[in-house]
């Protein structure tokens, strides 16, 4: 019998929470006895190539745009048949929507992952009307699969949840705070309204205008780039927040990470949110909007603080509680990194894939 060949469609190389897991979704495919091979419909930043080509993955990644459509599916048609794919994996909007498009004329059964907690009004159009066209829906999270049983009308038989994250035992564990140092806050991801970068400014803000002074001295390092860079620096500035910086991108998240004593998260809408996980595991307690995964996987009290999205003042609150006893982070640090080691560990990821490969191609399971 020949092994299935699974065509794993992605928007772009971008590195990104949906385009990064990629080598450890697709491990789990390729130990079950599927070939693998993944197709980019554009490269963007292609920050995810090279952890892509190092598991030997060898992406075909298109030499085009976002908005060519036709000349995406024309590529990826041909692609498919000069590859001989057997099974069609989809993961995010663009590369969904096609995939469910070109998958039924090519006779291949297509999954498609959904990773997103806000889906264009097009887009989601779109998918609910192609959504039988899927064999498997698969979603990254509890909190997506309910998102997706209720906006595309996904039944629970084809509908399927895989967790996009495993607490890697190697992840470096953040150091504790000491006293004659300043308290170190940071945060991972775009800036874009999407990551409430605007509400964590504002926070700290009104805690600076109620006249709150942190026993020791704080920073706050915001690392990404995107299209509100402008707009948070000279809110920063108006502010007079003199410990806030935008370093920019970073190459090295997990360094990052461990240098912290608090990680922040407060967005307005997420799905699983790797990096607020991998804070977690990091040992790091975290602040986060209560979105997606977030409401699930943080324990308000115990390995940190869940705030309604969009509200200053309610994360100014948990700001202040965190920020008023430093020593005291550490504990509730460790306890999220122990509850990242036992609700996402390894075997469950690999377990979960499993489960759903042999849905995939029970006669090869």
């Amino acid at each position: 019998m020949t092994n299935p060949r699974i065509a794993y469609v992605i928007n772009s190389v971008e590195g990104g929470g949906a385009a990064l897991p990629v080598p450890h979704v697709t491990q789990v495919l390729r130990q079950a006895g599927a070939e693998v091979k993944v197709f980019a419909l554009t490269r963007r930043d292609g920050r995810a190539l090279p952890p892509m080509i190092d598991a030997g993955l060898e992406p075909e990644v298109r030499d085009g745009g976002e908005r060519d459509h036709l000349a995406a599916t024309l590529w990826l048609t041909r692609e498919l048949r000069d590859w001989g794919a057997t099974h069609l994996w989809t993961s995010l909007s663009r590369a969904t929507i096609l995939g469910l498009l070109i998958g039924p004329l090519l006779d291949l059964p297509v999954i498609s992952w959904q990773h997103a907690a806000f889906l264009k009004p097009w887009n989601r159009r779109l998918m609910r009307l192609l959504q039988s066209r899927a064999a498997l829906w698969v979603a990254d999270s509890r909190s997506v699969a309910e998102l997706t049983a209720d906006r595309l009308k996904v039944p629970a038989h084809r509908l399927a949840t895989w967790p996009i994250y495993f607490a890697d035992p190697q992840m470096p564990q953040a150091r504790p705070w000491h006293p004659g140092e300043p308290l170190r806050l940071g945060s991972l991801g775009r800036l874009h309204p999407v990551k409430g970068y605007d509400v964590l400014i504002a926070a700290l803000a009104r805690l600076q205008a109620m006249g709150f002074v942190p026993p020791v001295p704080v920073e706050v390092m915001i690392g990404g780039e995107g299209e509100q860079r402008g707009q948070l620096a000279a809110m920063a500035e108006r502010a007079q927040l003199d410990g806030l910086h935008l370093p920019g991108y970073t190459a090295e998240p997990r360094r990052f990470l461990a240098d912290l004593h608090l990680y922040l998260q407060p967005s307005r809408s997420e799905g699983f949110c790797i990096a607020a996980h991998e804070a977690l595991t990091a040992g790091l307690p975290v602040i986060a909007s209560a979105v997606g995964e977030l409401s699930h996987s943080i324990v308000p009290g115990r390995t940190g603080w869940l705030v309604s999205p969009g509200d200053v003042d309610a994360l100014a609150i948990a700001l202040r509680s965190a920020l008023s006893s430093p020593a005291s982070l550490a504990a509730v640090g460790k306890a999220a990194r122990m509850d990242m080691f036992e609700r996402f560990s390894q075997a469950h990821f690999e377990a979960a894939g499993r489960a759903i490969w042999k849905r995939i191609a029970p006669e090869n399971a």
